[in-house]
C-alpha cells in the first residue's frame, strides 16, 4: 500500500471529517478511498456488459469476405 503525506485547506478537511462522520469511517484515508470510489463509480467509462461482450465475440468468430472497391461491390457509385 502507498502512503502519501498530503496538504489540504481548511474547507477540503472539513469535508473530508462530514463525508467520514457520514459513512461511520475510520479515518480521512477511508474518507478518500470513499470519494474516490464514487467518482469512479459515476465519473469513469462504465465496463462493457457480459451479454454485449458475447455478441462481439460471436461476430469476431463470423465469416467474412474481403472487399477491395467497395463501391465496385455493391454497385454503389
Amino acid at each position: 500500500m502507498v502512503q502519501a503525506l498530503v496538504e489540504l485547506d481548511e474547507n477540503t478537511n472539513r469535508v473530508l471529517n462530514i463525508v467520514k462522520a457520514k459513512f461511520g469511517l475510520k479515518d480521512k484515508s477511508e474518507a478518500i478511498k470513499t470519494i474516490i470510489q464514487y467518482y469512479i463509480e459515476t465519473e469513469a467509462e462504465p465496463e462493457l456488459k457480459p451479454e454485449f461482450m458475447e455478441r462481439i465475440n460471436k461476430a469476431e468468430k463470423g465469416k467474412f469476405i474481403k472487399v477491395g472497391n467497395f463501391a465496385k461491390h455493391y454497385g454503389v457509385e
